[in-house]
């Protein structure tokens, strides 16, 4: 682009900015990842706010950045440095540019709900991840916003060229703006939407970035060499943000993502830096997420239910149960292998210094899922803290739970071998024992028998293949209902086929 015309452009859309910013007294929530978009946006906000006069900076200009905790570790330590140098930069400038670093609750996280409740790595059919870990940590923030001032305005750096659909829903959306350049949220309620650079290409963004200095102190060269290092091919394929389309089939957020086949750029980053070698481990466990678990998942789901489910390819006649969580050894693995990679980076010699305080877990996080394990699936053997000691060779450091449970680990393997392997009638008679140790102090002992029939409904089979046989008598007693209510069977041809299911 001719020199001339760059400037143009640049101060046309820094034009825009001042102009949307005086208009009005809502306040601005920009969203940054840290990738070269949100980078761009926030760098011209900020430039375009430094050229007003001082009493003109009358409204609060917020940049939220999600860390979803399981993010890239190169990329979180990128966001989270920078942020603190906005802080420190918008201070000295006097700019009312409020940095803020969100995080999902403590029930949300992704290892609270896969080594806790024993949720199955992500899959695009059950992508449970996106709004625990992302969206709702934003909108609980902007909601904040809206409700303390009744308006806010999300800045974006969404772009009509990272995608076709992008651009047609950017299009649907700018057909029905209510204010020039502002659109309403289609999801939070009194927020509008404004993309500054939404028809920018990614050149566009790149000589941006490389011709203007980053007024925080970042090296914008840095954050070129971050993305060119993440791509085998030298292509950009950062991405942070889950709303936006990967570039090359390839994506750059959370280092534990299973809904791309691969993840090429931690792969990439390994390959290309020995720098960052340390990362391996991590991209190991990854892609075990990512393998056939069939194996390690329950045959029930997690109220106790058995559902079958009929593909195309598959015999209607024989179908086949869809598996719950991960049983309570598969969860036990999962988290060994987790702290044992947490402990190694910590303590290993080969780990970079900028590394040894790597924290994949956090205590906040081993303490939700010892409450979820022992209180709510009544796993009283309680061996998080023995899984602890054993990798990490100290105590768990973490909040004491079930202090009056009277059984000692001694107690519940001698119950185990009494039941002679019958894991369903353990699981049973440990459950019940759980249940009355709970109840037996409480005045009031509400819930008790709910409690009591939820404990039988999920262990009352014999096995996997008892669970999966009853669930195919049910559905085809429920086939033969349906046929009859349609008239295609009289009800002595109804009896019989009854009869014949029950034997």
């Amino acid at each position: 682009m001719d020199k001339s015309l760059y400037d143009a452009e640049v101060n046309a859309i820094k034009s825009q900015i001042k102009d949307i910013y005086l208009s009005d007294e809502i306040p601005w929530v920009v969203g940054y990842s840290g990738g070269k978009d949100s980078t761009a946006v926030t760098q011209l906000v900020w430039t375009a706010l430094s050229e007003l006069e001082r009493d003109q900076l009358h409204k609060p200009v917020y940049i939220i950045s999600t860390d979803t905790l399981v993010e890239n570790p190169v990329v979180s330590s990128w966001v989270k440095n920078s942020l603190k140098k906005i802080e420190k930069k918008s201070l000295e400038d006097r700019l009312p540019i409020y940095p803020n670093l969100l995080t999902p609750k403590v029930n949300n996280t992704f290892w609270v709900n896969v080594i806790g409740r024993g949720y199955p790595a992500p899959r695009q059919k059950f992508r449970w991840c996106t709004d625990r870990l992302k969206i709702k940590p934003a909108d609980e923030f902007i909601n904040s916003v809206v409700k303390q001032n009744g308006q806010a305005i999300m800045i974006l750096g969404t772009r009509k060229a990272e995608s076709v659909s992008r651009s047609k829903i950017i299009n649907e959306k700018e057909a029905k703006s209510v204010r020039d350049h502002l659109t309403l949220s289609d999801t939070l309620p009194n927020a509008f939407i404004y993309a500054p650079i939404v028809e920018w290409s990614n050149d566009d963004v790149w000589v941006y970035l490389m011709q203007e200095e980053n007024p925080w102190g970042n090296n914008n060269k840095d954050l070129l060499t971050m993305y060119q290092g993440a791509t085998a091919d030298g292509e950009c394929p950062l991405v942070v943000d889950t709303t936006t389309p990967s570039c090359g089939n390839s994506r750059f957020g959370c280092w534990v993502c299973t809904l791309v086949s691969k993840d090429k750029s931690m792969s990439a980053m390994v390959q290309n830096d020995t720098e960052n070698e340390w990362m391996a481990p991590l991209l190991k466990l990854r892609n075990e997420l990512d393998q056939p678990d069939r194996e390690i998942r329950d045959f029930r789901r997690m109220g106790g239910n058995v559902t079958l489910f009929s593909s195309n390819d598959d015999d209607p006649d024989r179908p086949i149960n869809v598996p719950g969580p991960y049983t309570q050894n598969a969860r036990a693995v999962w988290l060994r292998k987790l702290l044992t990679i947490e402990h190694n980076l910590q303590t290993s010699d080969n780990t970079p210094e900028n590394v040894r305080d790597i924290e994949l877990i956090s205590l906040a996080e081993l303490d939700e899922i010892r409450k979820i394990w022992v209180l709510e699936k009544h796993e009283i053997e309680d061996i998080l803290p023995e899984i602890y000691k054993e990798v990490k060779g100290s105590d768990f450091p973490g909040k004491s739970i079930n202090e009056n449970q009277p059984f000692m680990s001694e107690d519940l393997s001698l119950l185990k071998d009494l039941c002679e392997g019958d894991d369903m009638n353990f699981e049973l008679v440990r459950g019940l024992l759980d249940i009355e140790n709970k109840q037996q102090n409480k005045n009031r002992r509400s819930n008790l028998f709910k409690e009591i029939e939820n404990i039988f409904n999920k262990t009352f089979y014999e096995d996997a293949e008892d669970a999966i046989s009853r669930a195919k008598g049910i559905q085809k007693m429920a086939t033969i209902i349906d046929k009859q209510k349609n008239g295609e069977l009289n009800i002595l041809e109804t009896l019989e086929e009854v009869r014949n299911n029950i034997n």
